[in-house]
């Protein structure tokens, strides 16, 4: 018997997570905290913003904030551009059921925190 796979329900969402200062993060030294640019998978933005806040607090960061983007589909409807490279790291968080950091921007004293 020949079984067609199930097709997936998993998303990629579009995260912008805030970190504060936690020991071992590996932020650079003076940073006050970082903005991280990550795509993480799941059945809907609840399960994705879950795993992405897990695997940042494994990584001995210190999430604060998490903004939602949605999923390349809806972004595509709001009118944000999206690079190759880009649609590349959503495509491997998919197919790896992972969280992919894109960016990470540190914050240093003085800065007013993320900038949208």
């Amino acid at each position: 018997m020949n079984k067609t796979p199930k097709p997936s329900r998993q998303k990629v969402y579009t995260l912008l997570v805030e970190v504060g200062r936690k020991a071992g993060d590996g932020l650079p030294e003076g940073a006050t905290g970082a903005a991280l640019m990550l795509y993480s998978s799941g059945v809907d933005e609840a399960e994705a913003v879950r795993e992405a806040v897990a695997l940042l607090k494994q990584a001995d960061l210190a999430p604060l904030d998490v903004t939602g983007y949605g999923t390349l589909e809806e972004r595509i409807e709001l009118g944000h551009e999206i690079s190759d490279e880009e649609r590349g790291l959503m495509q491997r968080a998919l197919e790896e059921n992972s969280v992919v950091v894109a960016q990470m921007t540190p914050f240093f004293e003085g800065d007013t925190g993320v900038r949208h």
